[in-house]
């Protein structure tokens, strides 16, 4: 045999052992371990020269048995939502930040934990990693007192923001403060007047809980709107800058998949089901036709979009804000 071919023959020998005692000795590579961590719940849009941010206060579900309506068409719409699961329909919790430029006002402020479960209460969360700190609100706006939109400005007793005023329809602070109408309330309703008054008390003592009775503008550009039914001083609120507008509008509809196209399906929460009914009806005529933004607290986040008349004739379709950097 020639010595090239020894020589050849050899070196293939080596490199093939070689190769195999590396492939041997590697040590094996496991899966990247899950990360399970969403990314900050905030999203920010203009609205002429205001900056608004939602701020997501977390994601839960909701029993669709809650909704008064045909539970057939019910289980229909929600299976055309890919919503499967009747007694667990996906709902989301957020408020709305309004940047001014001279004020800076929360609007509605999730369950801050005290109600929903885990998966909620992160709104001050966000708020922080949006940029801002709860000290720096000046004015906090509630749509209404139930649980999942007053619980966030107090915790273990005290204000989460310590140098704001609290506004909200009179009406509604009436209701839900009230010692006798809690004491008639179902068993379990009373959660909800407790919230609300330990979410008043800290307020109340500083001085800073002021509820209105009017519909004047309470900041240069941010008006209340009156929508009735679902509580009884439920109030939306419109933000104005530079001819443009955006309505955070509260508990107009919970579970959109339903609501948008049957305006007339009802939820238990609402204090006066027929009042909820016709208010949403109108409103949605009108916010469609006028092309009006929506700041909705339980849309599928950030809650931002318009609505619109359905092709079909029937009902509205929801639009979703398109995501956009501001810079």
């Amino acid at each position: 045999m020639k010595l090239s071919s020894i020589i050849s023959r050899t070196v293939l020998a080596v490199s093939l052992a070689f190769a195999g005692t590396v492939v041997a000795v590697a040590p094996a590579q496991a899966a990247a371990p899950m990360q399970h961590k969403q990314v900050a719940g905030f999203y920010r849009t203009m609205i002429g020269d205001y900056e608004v941010t939602a701020l997501q206060d977390g994601s839960s579900s909701i029993d669709a048995s809650l909704l008064h309506g045909d539970p057939a068409l019910i289980q229909s719409l929600l299976a055309r939502s890919f919503q499967n699961d009747p007694k667990h329909v996906s709902a989301t919790v957020q408020g709305f930040l309004v940047n001014t430029g001279a004020k800076l006002v929360l609007i509605d402020t999730g369950a801050g934990g005290h109600w929903g479960g885990p998966t909620l209460g992160k709104l001050v969360q966000n708020l922080k990693a949006s940029g801002y700190k709860p000290e720096q609100v000046d004015l906090v706006l509630l749509t209404h007192l139930h649980a999942d939109h007053v619980g966030g400005i107090y915790k273990d007793g005290k204000r989460v923001f310590p140098n704001a005023t609290v506004m909200m329809n009179k009406a509604d602070a009436d209701f839900w403060l009230s010692k006798e109408i809690m004491a008639k309330a179902p068993e379990d309703a009373k959660i909800f007047f407790q919230i609300a008054q330990d979410a008043a008390a800290p307020y109340i003592a500083a001085g800073k809980w002021k509820p209105y009775a009017g519909m004047d503008d309470i900041v240069s550009g941010i008006t209340p709107y009156p929508i009735s039914g679902h509580t009884p001083g439920h109030t939306g609120y419109m933000i104005s800058s530079k001819g443009q507008t955006l309505l955070v509008w509260g508990d107009v509809t919970h579970v959109t998949a339903v609501q948008m196209p049957h305006p007339e399906v009802s939820i238990v929460f609402d204090s006066d089901s027929a009042a909820a009914v016709k208010t949403r009806e109108d409103l949605l005529v009108k916010l469609a036709a006028d092309k009006t933004m929506i700041g909705a607290a339980h849309m599928p986040f950030p809650g931002l979009g318009r609505i619109r008349k359905a092709d079909t004739g029937v009902g509205y379709d929801w639009v979703p804000a398109t995501f956009q950097n501001l810079k």
